[in-house]
């Protein structure tokens, strides 16, 4: 399964850094595009209402570090979920097939659209993925479950000590005859 992770990681993460790095270089492209997911966004957090050129080049830049990390496996959980968060207004922004009147165009955007919501899937199932280990959270459901008392550790040389005592004791004993 770790051979998988390594080669699917980059394959997902493709066409985010690529797409992230060309939003970075020419985010004018993008900008006319997105101004209406820029206003509906506004309306919700005005922080983000502002010059619709920065909120490009920021999520092109969250796209492009992001896809860089769950290409090279470093928080690729993280990174997912940055990832999809990114992905929903952009392609509510670009492919917006809903809003073309076109046949030929619409049907594109559609395609463009669906392929986002797979992309969109593959993402949410990368930001669960943990290996094979079960979630921080699951392991904290079951740690109040499975509750034990402490037992006390011994330090190393201590639990030397009494193996040695305990010997001495067992040889001395079967010299005597005691049991």
């Amino acid at each position: 399964m770790a051979v998988l992770r390594k080669l699917a990681r980059p394959l997902l993460a493709a066409p985010f850094l690529t797409g992230g790095l060309r939003t970075l270089r020419r985010p004018e492209a993008v900008v006319e595009v997105a101004q209406p997911v820029v206003r509906v966004i506004g309306k919700y957090a005005p922080a983000l209402a502002g010059d619709p050129r920065q909120l490009v080049r920021v999520t092109g830049s969250v796209q492009a570090a992001a896809g860089l990390m769950l290409a090279t496996g470093r928080a690729p959980r993280l990174a997912a979920l940055a990832l999809a968060a990114t992905l929903v207004p952009t392609s509510l922004a670009a492919h917006a097939f809903w809003t073309v009147e076109e046949p030929e165009e619409r049907a594109r955007q559609r395609a463009h659209f669906l392929t986002d919501l797979s992309a969109l899937g593959g993402l949410l199932i990368a930001a669960a993925d943990t290996h094979g280990k079960p979630s921080l959270a699951y392991r904290s459901r079951h740690a109040l479950d499975h509750r034990h008392p402490v037992q006390a550790v011994r330090r190393p040389a201590e639990a030397a000590a009494a193996s040695t005592v305990n010997r001495a004791k067992a040889v001395t004993g079967s010299l005597t005859g005691s049991r």
